[in-house]
């Protein structure tokens, strides 16, 4: 067969644009990636893709490989996460189907105990504002009431604001193990026992927490222990360092899991069974998951939670020595996010956007968070992320005098003031069309054409500003044609 482009041309290709792309490796990105910093790891893991490329994962029936690996997997994180023989679960595509996948079971749940059906009544769902914008999407998929609860300027949320929540319209209660702009430990105990009283069902999101959380010192329980939790969600592709995407969706109780399933008998094809939202799907970041689970075995996740947790300490003392920033709360976990520090005056503060932008020109990758008015209207500040894994440990001689200079570099640089382009908005009737969208972008100093800017200070700012329908609108306007032909 003759190819259209030689092989070898089109890696070329390929690799050229990897070459563009942030590192997967190396600890120069502190978010997204979680490198072990074990080259043995990846390549394991790549073959291990390799020889299950060809497998759909959509049916064990056929592929029986692909039963034994979830199982295992499961028994794996199960034992870790200290659930009983009660608790089943099943391996997805990610953090974001295991939180979906939650909310539909208690969702449906909720309406089999009423004789409802979907689209008849709308439960609740309740959380603090914190919590994943998965369960947000959740909502919005499913056909749940969001009700959102401030949190403390910690960024932990009060057990009474959800506590005070619950009622009978309350299909689900999430609660966080850690948040992720935070870095909150959620007080799982109090509001799984306040719930189960009222038989509500709690789920703890440990997407980037169950991997690590259980290796980290002095925590109290948040797991499987605590009666009332009902179901946890924990990745694989974060802590347990797979490829992406694979996470692991636990729950208490048979017959409630298998509420989690869709199967169908009513057309003339095979019988379809689906555990999970994704019909067909690839075996390859299920066995990498597998492989990599077998080769670390629980000693080998300690060894490297000890590293990330040493490394994590290390940067946020290195925080802690910066005049003008501040660490928000007492964070869990292997990551934390970082404030401006408004009890100093305005020219010794450093603004954590601009010390993002200033720390990417050094060649470092941090990660920023819009600020958010909360319903009771406090303010959570705009902040800088962090997620720390094991190889950072190896880059902390660099990465630690280039945070203290980008910030020596900024210090008393305020933020990006977009009042005047604000300012000159033109008079929107409605959400703005596609070309409409592009033009507010350029006139942001955005491409509209869908290239990044070099420094994410502005748009974040804007991001803040804007009313959040209409910064959603040009948000979805910015990566859509990021993917558009040209």
């Amino acid at each position: 067969m003759r190819f259209a482009e030689s092989s070898e041309s089109i890696l070329a290709r390929l690799g050229a644009l990897r070459d563009a792309d942030a590192p997967t490796h190396g600890g120069h990105v502190l978010s997204y990636v979680y490198d072990p910093g074990v080259a043995e790891l990846d390549a394991l893991a790549a073959e291990a893709v390799r020889m299950m490329q060809p497998v759909n994962g959509l049916d064990p029936t056929t592929f029986g490989s692909v039963a034994v690996l979830e199982r295992e997997l499961i028994a794996f994180t199960r034992e870790l996460l200290n659930g009983g023989d009660d608790v089943v679960g099943t391996v997805t595509s990610g953090g974001t189907e295991s939180c979906l996948l939650a909310v539909k079971t208690a969702r449906d749940a909720w309406l089999a105990v009423r004789g409802a059906e979907p689209g008849t009544a709308r439960p609740r769902l309740v959380a603090p504002v914190t919590v994943h914008a998965a369960f947000q999407k959740a909502a919005h998929y499913f056909g749940l009431e969001l009700d959102l609860a401030p949190v403390l300027p910690s960024g932990v949320v009060a057990a009474s604001e959800l506590v005070a929540r619950l009622g009978d319209d309350v299909a689900l209660v999430v609660v966080s193990a850690p948040s992720y702009p935070h870095a909150g430990l959620d007080p799982v105990v109090e509001v799984a026992s306040a719930a189960s009283a009222q038989g509500i069902p709690v789920h703890v999101d440990a997407c980037i927490g169950g991997l690590a959380l259980p290796f980290w010192p002095e925590l109290p329980d948040w797991d499987f222990r605590v009666p009332g939790v009902t179901s946890i969600s924990a990745d694989l592709h974060k802590y347990g360092y797979a490829p992406k995407g694979a996470s692991v969706l636990l729950q208490r109780g048979r017959d409630r899991q298998r509420l989690q399933y869709f199967a169908t008998a009513r057309w003339p094809g095979y019988p379809v069974v689906n555990s999970t939202l994704l019909g067909s799907k690839s075996g390859g970041p299920l066995a990498a998951a597998w492989a990599i689970v077998h080769a670390l075995g629980r000693e080998g996740f300690a060894e490297l939670a000890e590293q990330t947790r040493a490394a994590t300490l290390a940067l946020r003392a290195t925080i802690d020595g910066i005049e003008g920033l501040r660490i928000v709360g007492e964070p869990t976990g292997p990551l934390f996010a970082v404030a401006t520090d408004d009890a100093l005056p305005a020219e010794r503060r450093v603004d954590p956007h601009v010390w993002a932008d200033a720390a990417k020109r050094e060649g470092w990758i941090l990660q920023t968070q819009p600020g958010l008015t909360q319903t009771d209207g406090s303010l959570l500040p705009h902040t800088t992320h962090l997620t720390i894994t094991p190889v950072t440990a190896s880059v902390l001689d660099e990465l630690q005098p280039a945070l203290v200079r980008s910030a020596d570099a900024v210090r008393g640089v305020p933020r990006p003031d977009i009042s005047g382009l604000l300012g000159a908005l033109p008079p929107l009737p409605g959400m703005p069309d596609s070309d409409t969208a592009a033009a507010l972008l350029v006139g942001f100093g955005i491409n509209g054409s869908g290239a990044l800017p070099e420094e994410f200070a502005p748009l974040i700012a804007a991001i803040e500003a804007l009313p959040a329908p209409l910064a959603e609108r040009l948000l979805i306007e910015l990566l859509a044609r990021l993917v558009e032909p040209r």
